[in-house]
């Protein structure tokens, strides 16, 4: 069956369409990207402002169009931490649904991390053992371990990449005194992540998903997305900190111009890796292996394993036809 996902995170917006079925590998067939910054359009009253919902009407449109287009079967469509911690998120989704057709499924932060937990898992098998997963997003990190498909524990804290640079830098590139504030503030806030995390022991092998993670990685030295996904790829946290040095000295518009950044993330990539650099810290974690699947292949995958059921018991894909998209089914 051919599948659309439809991801409206933080900062963008990303349809990911492929060929899969039941034990089978998903095959991506078409990859396409909006940026929003939606988090950046929520007012001092934690309202997603009338622009923000009107690009966002907008961006699920040619997404749903898309998805008729390349003869998607179902189009399922998700949101993260922006929408979700939107104070008019109800009546943003309601007008996206009139508008579109399309049902936007808020996930929580823990949903995300067990969906990505499970996308990590299938990519690397059990022979990975207990697996730690770090993902840093532009709203919130999320983090889970376990030793099954679905994590003994799952946790997202909000320390996102784009927060991040909201809320800490007032210039660009940041003040000095902005880095260290942000260092001891990062500290405090993930000073109880290795008590919680660790409690049943350290991991096998401590993975890492997200734009912002492989944009670190490539500039620290591993292979560039030609070399293709199955190339082995690694952060470690002494190229981590020397990054850090060299790209907290640039702005963002010289940063959009080297090899291996997103021109859409540049601005907040200096607060990625503030991020980055803290969770390894607080973890106590010199290296990162790197993992190309994440959220939207974990989404998939539970799909694919529960033709009728999602996490919560519910189905919340939608068909997709000539007429559009269709209600979405929802059984118990």
């Amino acid at each position: 069956m051919r599948l659309g996902v439809l991801d409206v995170g933080s900062n963008t917006t990303h349809l990911l369409v492929v060929d899969a079925h039941r034990g089978g590998h998903p095959t991506p067939t078409h990859s396409e990207k909006n940026t929003l910054r939606l988090a950046e359009r929520i007012n001092p009253d934690g309202e997603l402002t009338e622009d923000g919902a009107e690009a966002l009407v907008r961006a699920v449109t040619e997404a749903r169009d898309a998805a008729i287009r390349l003869e998607c079967g179902e189009l399922m469509a998700f949101a993260t931490s922006a929408v979700r911690e939107a104070t008019n998120a109800t009546e943003v989704l309601r007008e996206v649904h009139e508008r579109t057709g399309v049902d936007l499924e808020v996930l929580s932060g823990p949903d995300e991390a067990r969906l990505t937990f499970l996308a990590v898992r299938r990519w690397f098998g059990w022979s990975a053992g207990r697996l730690l997963v770090l993902d840093i997003g532009g709203g919130s990190l999320e983090v889970a371990i376990g030793v099954d498909e679905d994590p003994d524990v799952a946790i997202s804290l909000p320390v996102g990449a784009g927060r991040l640079t909201r809320t800490r830098f007032s210039s660009d590139p940041p003040t000095r005194a902005e880095l260290v504030d942000t260092r001891a503030w990062l500290d405090d806030q993930l000073a109880g992540l290795r008590e919680q995390v660790l409690a049943d022991g350290a991991p096998d092998r401590v993975v890492a998903t997200s734009k912002t993670f492989r944009s670190l990685a490539r500039l620290t030295g591993a292979a560039p997305s030609a070399a293709g996904p199955r190339v082995r790829r690694t952060l470690t946290e002494n190229a981590l900190n020397q990054l850090i040095a060299f790209i907290s000295r640039i702005t963002s518009s010289d940063l959009a111009e080297v090899d291996g950044v997103s021109p859409r993330r540049a601005h907040q990539l200096v607060g990625g890796a503030l991020v980055a650099q803290a969770t390894m810290r607080a973890l106590g974690v010199s290296e990162l292996t790197l993992c190309p699947w994440a959220l939207r292949e974990g989404v998939i995958l539970r799909r694919l394993d529960h033709t009728d059921l999602d996490v919560h018991g519910e189905v919340w894909s939608q068909q997709v036809g000539p007429a559009g998209v269709g209600p979405a089914h929802r059984r118990a």
